[in-house]
């Protein structure tokens, strides 16, 4: 499993109500699910890797997840999972919302665009930066936004939700090994996941 989602799953209960949006092939859910014994939903837009995830006996929507989310009832999840997926939503400030009003707990990571290697690339060569984690020219990226772990943390806080855990990291080998950045993490990490609620703290 990819070194976010092992952190992702070390933060969900045992037995807890989960919804993963942007599922994928259903990693995290089939590992929750053998071992954490969670309820859990998925929803792709992709409808090979949901047709992948019925077949492990997952249960996952093939649709839109921020046209999805609207039809669920406030607290029907204890969390809903947004694993390297906020990045390509249209409109993440309607999004974040609704995922804590249908869940308790919502958690967050995606790509840090403030890496040094994103920041030397456009500084030295002028062009959009590529790099592992984001290995897309400017005309086919399916990436729409721009995220630094300092912007998420300001917009938490402006919409007043709190930010309950952090980490940032690093990963290799494909995204199955990484490590926990802890100086500097805004200049040194690949990625930041947060583990969000409602309400000030």
């Amino acid at each position: 499993m990819r070194f976010d989602l092992q952190l992702i799953a070390s933060w969900i209960e045992p037995g807890s109500k989960v919804l993963d949006l942007g599922c994928g092939e259903g990693e995290l859910l089939n590992y929750l699910k053998k071992s954490k014994q969670v309820i859990g939903t998925g929803i792709d837009h992709n409808e090979k890797k949901v047709a992948r995830c019925i077949e492990k006996g997952l249960t996952v929507l093939h649709g839109d997840i921020n046209e999805e989310v609207v039809d669920y009832p406030d607290n029907t999840f204890d969390y809903v999972v947004l694993s390297q997926t906020l990045q390509q939503v249209y409109a993440p400030a309607l999004l974040i919302p609704s995922l804590l009003r249908i869940g308790r707990k919502a958690i967050v990571s995606f790509p840090n665009f403030s890496h040094w290697r994103v920041r030397m690339q456009l500084l030295l060569t002028g062009y959009a930066p590529i790099t592992r984690q984001l290995p897309y020219e400017w005309y086919d990226t399916p990436n729409i936004r721009v995220i630094t772990l300092k912007d998420f943390r300001k917009f938490i806080r402006q919409v007043g939700f709190t930010i309950q855990k952090e980490i940032a990291i690093n990963t290799s080998s494909q995204d199955r090994r990484g490590n926990i950045v802890r100086v500097l993490p805004n200049l040194f990490a690949t990625y930041g996941i947060f583990l969000i609620r409602k309400g000030k703290e």
